[in-house]
């Protein structure tokens, strides 16, 4: 019949061979069993029912074996806690140490609760009553006395209670506070570090984050050390609360006699309470070592061991203090000389160490002086390089490097980039660095060692411009704006939203000085086109154009006048990033002329949508001042030479003549808020442009090749 049903079900047959009846419901306990150890290897569900049995514990009653095996958890983890912090490096590599503490002293009161759950309902019964371990721990302390018992409890107590909780709930409350006092200074150090180049931004990202974590700890440590002295003063209530009610339900309700019940219930609790405040004690002496480890870089024992044979002088007095306390009438002088044998062969072996360990520094010494290598100077042509583009801060502006929200550097990364994409430009990297000759609050920015443009900032303060041209109603430091020196002023960031609210323009420091470098950079771009960088372009074009450039270079004209037709471009502010069409260009003009001022001007022509697209206003129409027919023949009359050496010879007085008409008529349409080109023939265009270039250089001229003949045009004026 077995052998039927196992046929049948194919199964393991689990019941008796015998057994009859309706088959009962299988349960699969294996898998049941997995998946509840599988749930346990999650820490988070694992930790959570380690706290769902602790409160357990606070409401239902434990058997006196279950409460035995807890107890003995309760000591094991308090020895753990112990040792754990005992061999640490730092106080940061045990930063759960409060959550921890918490833990422990939960566990502690639950247990505590059981225990007296079971002392005062089952105490009359025995001293085997609440579990062994307290019934151990009750005889070996109290012994035949139960004063015995009740004295040394009470020491236990009031040391754990008086001294070592005292004294680090202190320690706590003073570290956490000088901690999160020191954090301002410790955090200007990280950033003077990195403004300084000591390290880089990911170190300085670890070194915040390590000073917030240590703050948060000792934060902590200060409210956890609360746990350790509540536990203390729990303890104390709840063994006079077990004394008391055991006697009293003894007594009263179980017939005992007082000196009977008194023995019994004063053994079992003095039991309890040894068993809680000896791990209480435990871990409260953990707390203090943690809290007291402060500038220790080492494990305790490496610590202890190297301070205190670091002066053998002080171990040899040790030994001489020994010897003669050993020495004095009625002194046992076994102890004290043992003693001084220690201390005194300490001092011998830490003298004969150090001797040895100076001996051997002398000698490398020694061999390091004969063998080192001297110094090399610094080559000539490290000293001659120069930079590209500098900045030089006054020391009351380095905060503008630091500033964490809107550093200066990320808006000239920025910068480096928009150029790029603008004008095609690749601007050299700008080195940034302080110049102690400067004024706190001044800067400086330099082209190729050559000074291009200084300012002054206030770094705390926002810089206010109307846009409209009239005088700013708001209370502040009048001054001039550094790059365009407009009237300006620096008020204070609590006025910010009253200033955006009348319409004014406001910008920060770090905005100030990078706005100053664009245009200075802008204005230098055709210097700061190297040949190098010219080569760089020029190597980067996609493959399709290296064949055009091939047919260009070097047969109808070199790099270098590539070069200096992009300069051409670049200082009259033109974006040179359509570089094949730069080069189409002047492939054609090479077939004409050699000269770069003629080739740059039909590159000029080929670019005209381009060219065209920069000088419409916001109606999409282009303002034109023509130059007069008089001008033209002028100008025109004035150029001397043959070919493509021609130069501009006009008379002194003439010349001032068109600069005043020139001054006079783009400031009336200034005024009247129009930004017109000036408009000139293809021939005398790049000789009226030089004369321009001297006092409005911002004026664009264009020639009527350079208008696209799909572009909106409106003469507004003539010169």
């Amino acid at each position: 019949m077995s052998d039927q049903a196992a046929e049948s079900t194919g199964t393991a047959v689990t019941a008796a061979p015998t057994r009859t009846g309706p088959a009962a419901p299988s349960v699969d306990f294996g898998a049941m069993t997995d998946r509840v150890m599988g749930s346990l290897k999650r820490g988070d569900l694992g930790f959570a029912l380690g706290l769902v049995m602790i409160m357990v514990v606070l409401i239902m009653p434990l058997p006196p074996w279950l409460l035995d095996i807890s107890l003995a958890m309760s000591i094991t983890l308090a020895v753990l806690i112990l040792m754990t912090v005992v061999f640490i490096r730092k106080a940061m590599e045990f930063n759960s140490f409060p959550v921890v503490l918490l833990i422990a002293t939960l566990l502690r009161l639950a247990l505590n609760l059981a225990s007296t759950r079971l002392i005062l309902a089952h105490g009359h019964e025995g001293t085997a009553a609440a579990g062994h371990v307290i019934q151990a721990f009750g005889g070996f302390i109290m012994g035949d006395s139960f004063v015995i018992g009740v004295i040394v409890f009470s020491i236990l107590t009031i040391v754990n209670f008086m001294v070592i909780t005292k004294g680090s709930t202190r320690i706590a409350e003073v570290t956490a506070r000088f901690t999160l006092d020191a954090m301002p200074g410790k955090q200007m150090a990280i950033d003077a570090d990195l403004s300084a180049g000591l390290i880089d931004e990911q170190e300085a990202k670890t070194r915040r984050e390590e000073l917030q974590k240590e703050s948060d700890f000792f934060g902590a440590m200060d409210g956890a050390s609360k746990f350790v002295r509540g536990d203390a003063v729990a303890g104390l209530i709840i063994t006079a609360i077990n004394v008391i009610g055991g006697m009293i339900i003894g007594m009263a309700q179980k017939g005992m006699a007082f000196t009977h019940a008194a023995d019994i219930y004063t053994r079992l609790t003095i039991g309890d309470g040894l068993v809680t405040q000896i791990p209480a004690l435990v871990v409260s002496t953990a707390a203090g070592l943690m809290v007291s480890k402060g500038g220790l870089k080492d494990t305790m024992d490496v610590a202890l061991t190297t301070q205190f044979t670091r002066y053998p002088k002080a171990l040899g007095m040790s030994a001489l203090l020994a010897t003669a306390l050993a020495l004095l009438p009625g002194t046992p002088a076994m102890p004290f000389m043992l003693l001084a044998l220690v201390t005194g062969g300490g001092a011998a072996f830490v003298s004969f160490q150090n001797s040895e360990a100076e001996a051997k520094q002398k000698a490398a010494e020694q061999v390091k002086a004969k063998t080192e290598v001297p110094v090399q100077e610094e080559p000539i042509s490290q000293a001659m390089k120069i930079d590209m583009v500098r900045l030089e801060l006054g020391y009351g502006l380095l905060s503008l490097i630091n500033n964490d929200n809107k550093r200066l550097t990320d808006q000239i990364k920025s910068l480096r980039r928009a150029l790029a994409t603008d004008m095609g430009f690749v601007m050299p990297a700008v080195r940034i660095q302080d110049n102690m000759q400067l004024p706190a609050n001044s800067y400086a920015v330099y082209i190729k060692e050559v000074e291009a443009g200084k300012g002054d900032l206030r770094p705390n303060m926002l810089l206010v411009m109307d846009p409209r041209g009239e005088d700013i109603s708001l209370p502040g430091e009048r001054t001039k704006e550094p790059t365009f020196g407009l009237p300006a002023l620096w008020i204070d960031p609590a006025n910010r939203e009253e200033a955006l609210f009348r319409g004014y323009t406001v910008v920060d420091p770090p905005t100030v000085i990078t706005t100053h470098l664009t245009e200075v950079v802008r204005d230098n771009m055709a210097e700061l086109l190297s040949y190098t960088e010219t080569q760089k372009l020029l190597n980067e074009l996609d493959k399709d154009q290296q064949k055009l450039i091939g047919e260009v270079v070097p047969s109808q004209i070199t790099v270098a006048g590539i070069q200096r037709v992009l300069q051409n471009l670049l200082n009259e502010r033109v974006s040179v990033r359509d570089l094949p069409t730069i080069l189409e260009g002047i492939s054609e003009a090479c077939a004409i002329t050699r000269n770069v001022l003629m080739i740059s001007e039909h590159v000029r022509a080929r670019l005209a949508r381009q060219l065209s697209d920069g000088a419409v206003d916001d109606n999409g129409v282009i303002p034109i001042v023509a130059l007069s027919p008089e001008w033209e023949q002028a100008f025109g009359d004035s150029l001397v030479g043959q070919g493509d050496d021609r130069q501009l010879s006009m008379a002194p007085s003439k010349l001032q003549e068109f600069i005043s008409a020139v001054r006079q008529n783009f400031e009336r349409f200034a005024m009247q808020g129009e930004t017109p080109i000036l408009l000139t023939s293809p021939s005398v265009r790049p000789y009226v442009r030089s004369i321009i270039d001297r006092f409005r250089p911002m004026t664009v001229v264009l020639s009527q090749n350079e208008i696209h003949p799909k572009a909106k045009i409106r003469t507004v004026g003539q010169i």
